[in-house]
C-alpha cells in the first residue's frame, strides 16, 4: 500500500510516517521503481506501535532507543523492561498533575459563588488601582 493508505490504516500523518522512517523509529520502507514507497503489514505494525508509545508519552529519542533494542541480535530484554517503567513513572507524575489541576477547577467550580466570584473583584479592585497609579503618574 502507499504511505496514504498507510495513514488512514494507521491513523498516523503521511508526515509523521515519513518523519517516523526518518528518525528510525520504523524500518526503511521499501520503493517501488517510480520511487515510491511501499508499505507493508511489518511496516504498519511497527507505525502502530510507535504511534502508540508516543500516544503513551514516550520521547522519540526513547523509542529510537527502545527499538534499536528491540532490533538488536542480543537480548536486551531487561533494558527494555526499564524503558518501559521509566515511561510509566513519568506517565503516572503527569497524571498527577493532571489530576491535581483537575481538582483545583473542580474546586473553582464548586465554590464559584463563596469563592471565585471575591477573588475576581479583588483582582479587579487591584488592576483599577494599578491604572489609576500609572494614570497619576503620568
Amino acid at each position: 500500500m502507499n504511505i496514504k493508505e498507510a495513514s488512514k490504516r494507521t491513523g498516523v500523518s503521511s508526515a509523521a510516517i515519513r518523519y517516523y522512517e526518518k528518525e528510525g523509529l520504523i524500518p526503511p520502507i521499501d520503493r517501488s521503481e517510480s520511487g515510491n514507497r511501499e508499505i507493508d503489514d511489518r511496516i504498519i505494525r511497527r507505525i502502530n506501535f510507535a504511534r502508540q508509545m508516543r500516544a503513551a508519552g514516550m520521547t522519540i529519542e526513547n523509542l529510537r532507543h527502545y527499538i534499536q533494542l528491540f532490533d538488536a541480535q542480543e537480548d536486551n530484554t531487561k533494558e527494555q523492561i526499564a524503558l518501559l517503567k521509566q515511561q510509566l513513572v513519568e506517565m503516572e507524575e503527569r497524571r498527577d498533575d493532571i489530576q491535581a489541576a483537575i481538582d483545583h477547577l473542580n474546586y473553582k467550580l464548586n465554590h464559584y459563588d463563596d469563592h471565585m466570584v471575591t477573588t475576581e473583584a479583588e483582582l479587579k479592585a487591584l488592576e483599577q488601582a494599578h491604572d489609576k497609579e500609572l494614570k497619576n503618574n503620568d
